[in-house]
């Protein structure tokens, strides 16, 4: 178990060290990359679900940012290896349910349920690689900071930072109790079900504890119930052309089957 909570804290801090990165596209502003990542998200989601062909192009858009950001792929998908399964397992009953015909490879018939399935496959793998992209090139406070700018809600804004600053506090107070429980109870594997009331008891004790010092701390710091974000540098002309060239990518994609074009362009 205490290896568990360490792997979990260790891939919080990884992802801080992913964020102060240094790349072109750590460089751009929060705001653009957060509008960026919406319109994104918000295109994916609207392609129709036989616009498989369609949908292929708007991978141009993850892979390109992860190699010019110099994080590898691989990384994205072992840090979302737990909700990628979910999230493959949402169309695998169209096949089922929809057998139209579409076309056929030889022998094998394609049905619509089978592009339907891939071509929801394909939408929340995309949408998962674009918010990790937000997330892994770009700080937290400067996220929230963006939030804030589009006049975001300031207690939610709040909760998201105090929630991510602070899960790998509760998680190393976790990992201390289940080492003081382990020497106590040598050649026990996990907590016994007799101890998780009083465990679970003496958790809540000690993060109530933990966030009191911590709101202390904060109000001795100015915390008047807004946070003073670490990015305050102004928006750049480089960041709005960033904005504006991925977002009428993104629209000319979403009109024109691009991938079609490019195709028949290729064989031309």
């Amino acid at each position: 178990m205490n290896q568990n909570i360490e792997r979990s804290i260790h891939d919080l801090r990884e992802m801080d060290a992913l964020a102060s990165g240094d790349s072109m596209v750590h460089r751009v502003s929060a705001g653009a990359k957060l509008l960026v990542t919406v319109v994104y998200i918000g295109t994916v989601v609207s392609f129709a679900k036989l616009n498989m062909t369609g949908l292929l192009f708007m991978v141009l858009y993850p892979v390109l940012l992860f190699t010019v950001s110099g994080i590898p792929i691989s990384t994205c998908f072992y840090k979302l290896r737990f909700v990628l399964p979910l999230v493959l397992f949402v169309g695998v009953f169209n096949p089922f349910f929809d057998r139209t015909p579409a076309f056929a490879i030889g022998s094998f018939t394609v049905t619509t349920g089978m592009i339907s399935m891939v071509t929801l496959m394909m939408k929340g793998v995309f949408c998962l690689m674009a918010s990790f992209l937000l997330m892994a090139t770009t700080r937290i406070e400067a996220l929230c900071g963006a939030l804030r700018k589009i006049h975001m809600p300031q207690m939610l804004v709040t909760l998201l930072l105090l929630t991510f600053r602070y899960a790998a506090v509760m998680a190393e107070e976790v990992n201390v109790m289940t080492q003081a429980y382990s020497l106590r109870a040598p050649g026990q594997k996990g907590i016994h079900y007799t101890a998780w009331g009083s465990f679970l008891g003496q958790l809540l004790l000690r993060s109530m504890d933990r966030a009191d010092e911590l709101y202390s701390s904060m109000l001795l710091r100015g915390y008047h119930g807004e946070f003073y974000y670490a990015e305050t540098k102004k928006r750049s002309s480089g960041d709005t052309l960033y904005a504006a060239i991925w977002c009428a990518a993104f629209l000319a994609a979403r009109c024109v089957n691009l991938t079609q074009v490019l195709g028949m362009t290729v064989v031309r």
